[in-house]
């Protein structure tokens, strides 16, 4: 019954065996570490995949080094990662030590089968890389230029100089028109490091890399960071920034005074036209004789009373008429004596009649000379008083008008 037994035992290791044997191993095992920051990462052959049945996942774990040589049962292998399905596994937050020997490992699995280990072995003092400074500030002070250099920081966000004592930082510099293929080193261990002897009003670059020199480790560079260094101002610069500015006043005046002068026209052409009236209708719309005026109220006793007196009077101007008394007649036979001759009452009739004539055209012209001096008067009067005294003498009379109402009112 033995035999049959551990002849069994032996057909089932060579069926795992054959099975497992159709499975290749996970490869290419690398570790990506910066700083304190680990991951691994392996590559599977694809055309295995269609002979899986059901999903493929692979398993991750680290052992120390200083138990790798223990018997198998005593080696106690810590799990990262447990059926995942990328082929990457962060180690980060696994707990290693920087300073440690671990060794790695990892399997390709489904839920029946799994394939064998794939084992790498990793270090990070001597295997991870070192990251640059995490900040670099570039301050110009005096001419000089003042660096500020944060350190590199681990995963828990100490600085890496807690692991790594002897980090060292390369400072490379150079004006920025020539580029940085004609940039100087300065090497230092501090934080603070201020670069003088600089050519003054001149921008700089900084870049900035940190370094390990017992394991021969450099990071990469730091963003670059330029600046201008500052310095005395000629006093050349000075007068030119002094009539720049001048300028530049004069022509902002200028222009201020010239849109008031254009707002200025813009309104003056539209409330004062540039049209003028005729010249006969501006010596019209100009003359003080024709232009109409109110006149004041009358009063009693007012100069307007002896204007009314005068043009009554100029309208009452008698006509002069001679008169002839009718009781001379010549054929009354009672105003000549008896003893008067033919003759002489002839000569009479003639001398009566002579005079007569003479003044009877005597009394026309007199009655014509009259009636043209008197229209002429009137017409003169009236016209006169009318444009000329009312003008004029617009203010006199209505001064005199209130005079005289007050006079005829006392």
């Amino acid at each position: 019954m033995k035999l049959r037994g551990s002849e069994v035992c032996v057909s089932l290791l060579v069926c795992v065996s054959l099975a497992l044997a159709e499975w290749s191993c996970p490869q290419n095992l690398s570790v990506q570490s910066l700083n304190t920051q680990y991951v691994l990462r392996w590559d599977w052959a694809d055309d295995q995949q269609s002979a899986i049945n059901g999903t493929l996942t692979f398993t991750a774990q680290y052992l120390s080094a200083a138990y790798s040589r223990k018997p198998p049962h005593e080696q106690i292998w810590r799990t990262v990662c447990a059926d995942v399905l990328e082929r990457r596994c962060d180690f980060t937050d696994a707990g290693l030590s920087y300073f440690g020997l671990y060794v790695l490992r990892v399997r390709a699995n489904t839920a029946e089968q799994f394939s064998n280990w794939t084992i790498i072995n990793f270090c990070p003092d001597t295997e991870a890389d070192l990251g640059p400074p995490s900040s670099v500030k570039l301050t110009s002070v005096k001419g000089d230029l003042e660096i500020i250099i944060a350190d590199p920081l681990s995963s828990t966000n100490k600085s890496m100089k807690t692991l790594v004592h002897d980090m060292s930082y390369l400072i490379h510099y150079w004006k920025r028109p020539e580029g940085y293929q004609k940039a100087k080193v300065l090497k230092t261990k501090n934080n603070a490091v201020t670069l003088s002897e600089l050519d003054r009003w001149t921008c700089y670059c900084v870049r900035v890399q940190s370094r390990y020199d017992f394991y021969n480790k450099t990071s990469v560079f730091s963003d670059t960071h330029c600046t201008n260094t500052e310095g005395l101002t000629p006093s050349w610069q000075i007068c030119l920034y002094f009539l720049l500015s001048l300028g530049l006043c004069f022509l902002l005046a200028l222009l201020v005074w010239f849109s008031f002068y254009k707002v200025f026209k813009s309104l003056k052409s539209i409330f004062y036209p540039n049209v003028h009236l005729p010249h006969h209708i501006q010596e019209l719309w100009l003359s003080d004789a024709e232009t109409p005026h109110l006149l004041p109220p009358r009063c009693s006793g007012s100069v307007w009373d002896h204007l009314d007196m005068i043009s009554a009077e100029t309208d009452s101007v008698p006509d002069v008429q001679i008169s002839i008394p009718e009781d001379q007649d010549t054929s009354d036979p009672s105003r000549h004596g008896s003893g008067d001759s033919g003759f002489n009452s002839t000569e009479e009739d003639s001398s009566v009649r002579q005079l007569c004539s003479t003044r009877h055209d005597t009394h026309n012209d007199t009655h014509t000379d009259t009636l043209t001096d008197t229209h002429t008067l009137t017409h003169t009067l009236t016209h006169t008083l009318t444009h000329t005294l009312t003008h004029t003498l617009t203010h006199t009379l209505t001064t005199g008008a209130r005079q005289t109402c007050s006079t005829g009112k006392s």
